[in-house]
């Protein structure tokens, strides 16, 4: 059984979602004094984000990363780091530390195993997750009939960050990316699903229903990932 709550407006999904995301950091940090924190990108989260900074937590205690990222420098108008830090990591989240999936190697693969070595140094799961959806039901950057969608969605291997490639002939994404694989996800302790509009609810109705080995959401359901879905009509 997917947990699953609906709000009436924007204000009351994001402070919802920012309060689930928050409680979970703080019992990380008082279980041991860390936390590890897992965000998305795009604009649907910020409103998120601006709330959870508020948060009265030990942020000093907290690392912070992305689920996934574009392959560029922060300096790029579409780097998800460059988001994060200007809507999450202020005020009193501006003293958590954040780690980056993208560094300047000579290779997204190269930049990969980077990131993966620096979160598998972190020695924890993730212990609160922000994700979104976009329209074709892909989460983090595991896009429908990327040649990577495979591994990323098998279960049994152990978490990493993976390079996805561009993909061809106008298929997503239009440039190389890093994203987490399914296993991070699902060793999550908590994972807040935020979505907004009506559209998205038949979208994600859809892919609960699919094949857990080519659709993200179903693969999430099908090894049992601690998912909570925040909804909202309201656009």
């Amino acid at each position: 059984m997917i947990a699953s709550q609906t709000f009436p407006t924007r204000d009351a999904w994001a402070e919802a979602a920012a309060n689930a995301l928050a409680e979970a950091l703080a019992d990380a940090l008082a279980a041991g004094g860390r936390a590890l924190f897992a965000g998305s990108g795009g604009s649907t989260p910020s409103p998120i984000y601006a709330r959870l900074s508020e948060a009265d937590l030990d942020w000093a205690g907290v690392t912070a990363t992305l689920v996934d990222e574009r392959y560029v420098p922060e300096t790029s108008p579409d780097s998800n780091a460059a988001l994060l830090k200007r809507t999450l990591l202020t005020g009193r989240a501006a003293a958590a530390r954040f780690t980056p999936l993208y560094s300047p190697a000579v290779t997204v693969d190269r930049a990969a195993a980077i990131a993966s070595q620096a979160l598998a140094a972190e020695g924890r799961p993730l212990d609160a997750v922000l994700l979104g959806m976009g329209e074709d039901g892909h989460i983090c950057s595991m896009f429908p009939g990327s040649p990577t969608l495979t591994t990323l969605l098998t279960p049994g291997l152990k978490p990493a960050i993976h390079g996805v490639p561009a993909g061809r002939d106008g298929a997503a994404p239009p440039q190389e990316r890093l994203t987490l694989n399914l296993p991070w996800l699902v060793s999550a302790r908590r994972l807040v699903l935020a979505l907004t509009g009506a559209g998205k609810r038949a979208v994600f109705e859809r892919e609960a229903a699919g094949d857990p080995a080519v659709n993200p959401i179903a693969a999430l359901i099908a090894a049992n990932a601690p998912l909570e879905v925040f909804w909202t009509e309201a656009e």
